[in-house]
């Protein structure tokens, strides 16, 4: 798999913990990119003199970018191996937040927005390759510490985003949070550059997304067929071929879906109709395709994996809409500063790392999402009854029901998907599935935009609640049903 070069196998022959480094550091720009802005729409918005319906754009237009590019780019990752792509992905998100430290406008700000998630779309994919790489080279499993790793080191800079961001705003204002890209970008290509082993693209051939594969003596999967929009029909094995018409299909379905969703009006009736003709397109597309972007047939053969994709949409969606919403009216509605915001907020962050550390071994996948989903539903009813005069401690306590249902959603999805998903395509599976988050987090700023289309008010606060109450009420009833969730991780039974 890897030739001759920087790179040299660790000494007991197993993951070699040098790629851990960049590994985390690439894959965390995301989620800190993503949370960061939290507190920052506020004073941009002042900065710009934009309402918070043109400010929620910074949310979206990243969302955007990653939710399209992370599949293309884990496709470009398995055809032209994870080194190049990963120094190129940060050396744009190093950009980018040049680009947005000194942008005059918003218009160019959202530009720069645009280019941190396609830079920070190529971590991920590119960490997933050296893992998968990493266990075919030692004849192991993929190693679950890495993982864990991974998935604990995403949270943690997503949840305490806000908190470092309004430190970071109170020590050199809103443009801040776009110039720490620059020395971060600086390590990670440090950092790449150094560890990370001069590969070969795999031209393997994965399993599909939606069926789960099969486990030999070893413990591995075997590839069951074609793979998920990732490999070839054709017995080549070959996944160097771009499904460009998918891509742009699925682009344009998103891009004007929201569109619409930002600023719904009668007016714009052609852009939900662009919607269902690009949804539409999509669908008849990847269904003739023969390396499809996303392989519908595949996902539609498993419809467990399809309600995990579900709940991700559905906890996310609160998630951020939590996330976006309560933190723009502390500092509005509450008149809190970004700073004073940031510190609110710090009982969610350590909440949510609690839970998740205490529950992470786990395997009661049923039990984390009903628990999460539970908690989110108190969490929105309690928004009702927070008014600008509320006291200090019941800001706080709100953000801790909040912190709870964080958690337990992101790793009861995150576990539930491993099981349903086929092995051989974890990587691809674990990559929608961020798409989905993406999705809910895409949903949430545009909730948050139509709700607060004046300014973060309390009744805007209380109908976003409603709406997020919604949401997570659903999660709870398509969990409360599923038993076959309980079996999740618990050893077959033999006959």
């Amino acid at each position: 798999m890897f030739r001759t070069g920087r790179h040299r196998p660790a000494p007991d022959g197993g993951f070699d913990r040098r790629l851990i480094a960049p590994m985390v550091l690439g894959s965390v720009l995301n989620p800190i990119n993503s949370s960061m802005i939290a507190v920052a729409l506020v004073p941009v918005g002042a900065a710009f003199g934009a309402p918070p319906a043109e400010t929620a754009w910074l949310v979206t237009a990243l969302y955007l970018a990653t939710a399209v590019g992370q599949p293309v780019i884990g496709r470009l990752v398995d055809t032209y191996g994870p080194r190049r792509l990963y120094l190129t992905g940060t050396a744009l998100v190093g950009t980018a937040g040049l680009l947005g430290a000194l942008a005059p406008s918003l218009g160019l700000l959202i530009a720069a927005r645009v280019l941190l998630g396609l830079g920070t779309s190529a971590a991920y994919p590119a960490a997933m390759h050296l893992t998968r790489s990493e266990a075919e080279r030692t004849g192991q499993s993929s190693p679950t510490g890495v993982l864990t790793v991974l998935a604990v080191a995403n949270q943690t800079v997503a949840v305490v985003g806000p908190t470092l961001g309004g430190l970071l705003i109170g020590m050199g204002g809103w443009r801040t949070v776009f110039a720490v890209n620059v020395p971060l970008s600086l390590a990670c290509l440090v950092l790449g550059t150094v560890r990370l082993p001069v590969a070969e693209g795999r031209h393997g051939r994965p399993g599909r997304l939606g069926r789960p594969g099969r486990s030999g003596r070893s413990g591995r999967s075997e590839p069951t067929g074609s793979p998920a929009g990732t490999g070839s029909p054709d017995g080549t094995g070959r996944s160097d071929r771009l499904d460009h018409a998918g891509i742009a299909l699925f682009a344009v379905l998103l891009l004007a879906l929201m569109l619409f969703l930002m600023k719904p009006d009668p007016a714009r009736w052609y852009l939900p109709l662009l919607a269902a003709l690009a949804a539409a397109g999509f669908a008849v597309r990847e269904r003739r395709a023969r390396t499809p972007f996303i392989d519908l047939r595949a996902l539609a053969g498993n419809r467990p994996l399809i309600a995990t994709y579900l709940r991700q949409l559905l906890g996310c969606t609160a998630i951020y809409a939590f996330l976006y919403g309560y933190t723009q009216w502390l500092e509005e509605g509450r008149g809190l500063s970004a700073t004073a915001t940031g510190l609110v907020l710090l009982p969610l962050s350590l909440t949510a790392l609690t839970v998740a550390g205490a529950t992470g071994r786990r395997p009661a996948v049923r039990g984390k999402l009903l628990v999460g989903s539970g908690c989110q539903v108190a969490a929105c009813a309690a928004l009702l009854l927070v008014h600008a005069a509320s006291p200090g401690v019941l800001l706080v306590a709100v953000g801790v029901l909040a912190g709870v249902s964080q958690g337990l959603i992101g790793l009861g999805t995150q576990t539930a998907l491993y099981h349903q998903a086929d092995q051989a395509a974890i990587a691809s599976a674990a990559g929608l599935l961020r798409t989905f988050m993406y999705l809910g987090a895409m949903a949430a700023s545009a909730a948050t935009a139509a709700f607060f289309p004046h300014g973060a008010t309390t009744g805007g606060l209380h109908h976003l609640a409603l709406f997020m109450l919604g949401g997570a009420a659903l999660l709870f009833l398509l969990t409360l049903p599923d038993r076959s969730l309980s079996r999740l991780g618990t050893p077959p039974q033999q006959g």
